[in-house]
């Protein structure tokens, strides 16, 4: 598969839990509510999939459950990082033995890394695997970020390392991108609160957490960029705004989890420690968040 194919929303799956232990059922279900909402991919066991607090044996699991519920309908984009380059490795070799359409790899954490050691990080993963990488720049969680040198790097040396994903929260590190890498570095936003301003300048779509949620509604307004229709996208991102900011009141997944409760998506909104759940007067704000979409949606 080439870059031109991730292209829209996909999204980032939540791990559904009850009583801390993988939920197939609400998985699975929620797998096809997924693609029967017209998303352009899922990426399952990213950070939003809780990936830390999987084991390695569960973490490859929610895999092969996805890959096989989609039953290539869809690209299926494995969450494989790791600050262990071993460990990141082994993932993807994994990934790529059940059939995974590409994996993301997140920019080592806490480790810290320098320029170089990034390369050969992501080199190490780059050799394993012939399926398009997706690389996670997300300085934020993980301190450092992806400099554009070593970007470039990795793209004159490895093909299939043409997709960024990019959590920065930089209208100009987009830029820079594209002026480094042009079309030859697909880039999709982070952050569902930038994909707007990111498209406008060369970005492809979004891994949305938010489609969890309102899969239809981001699909919708990821489409109308990519066909320059901005007035109809830009009317949506207004409506939408608020609970793109929401979302984040406490640490993701929390507060998506526990609107996709209240929704009826998932059988509960159990995340695993050191998570917790949400605070009541964060409970709230979502709930009113919601309820104010929904109004606006329905009028």
């Amino acid at each position: 598969m080439n870059s031109p194919h991730f292209s829209g929303v996909l999204t980032a799956m939540v791990t559904p839990f009850r009583q801390r232990r993988i939920d197939w059922d609400s998985l699975l279900t929620l797998t096809e509510w997924q693609i029967d909402c017209g998303v352009q991919g899922l990426v399952p066991v990213g950070t939003t999939g809780e990936s830390p607090t999987l084991s390695h044996e569960e973490h490859m699991q929610v895999v092969e459950a996805v890959l096989d519920k989609v039953s290539g309908r869809l690209p299926v984009v494995a969450g494989t990082g790791s600050n262990s380059t071993r460990e990141a490795v082994r993932l993807t070799q994994r990934a790529h033995q059940l059939g995974a359409d590409a994996v993301l790899q997140v920019t080592p954490y806490y480790n810290k890394p320098s320029q170089e050691g990034l390369f050969q990080h992501f080199s190490a993963v780059a050799e394993e695997t012939d399926k398009p990488i997706v690389l996670y720049s997300i300085p934020s969680r993980c301190v450092i970020e992806i400099a554009i040198d070593t970007l470039v790097r990795l793209r004159n040396k490895y093909p299939h390392v043409n997709v960024i994903k990019e959590a920065g929260g930089s209208c100009d590190r987009v830029m820079e991108i594209r002026a480094a890498l042009g079309d030859d570095m697909t880039i999709l936003s982070g952050d569902d609160s930038l994909t707007l301003p990111f498209m406008a300048l060369g970005g492809k779509g979004v891994i949305s957490v938010a489609s969890n949620l309102y899969p239809r509604e981001v699909v919708a307004m990821v489409s109308a960029t990519l066909r320059e229709d901005f007035a109809t996208a830009a009317n949506l991102n207004r409506v939408f705004h608020p609970l793109f900011i929401n979302l984040f009141v406490e640490p993701n997944p929390v507060p998506v989890k526990w609107a996709m409760k209240e929704a009826g998506l998932i059988a509960s909104d159990d995340v695993r420690r050191p998570l917790c759940s949400m605070l009541y007067e964060n409970q709230a704000l979502i709930r009113s968040t919601v309820q104010s979409l929904n109004r606006k949606l329905t009028s």
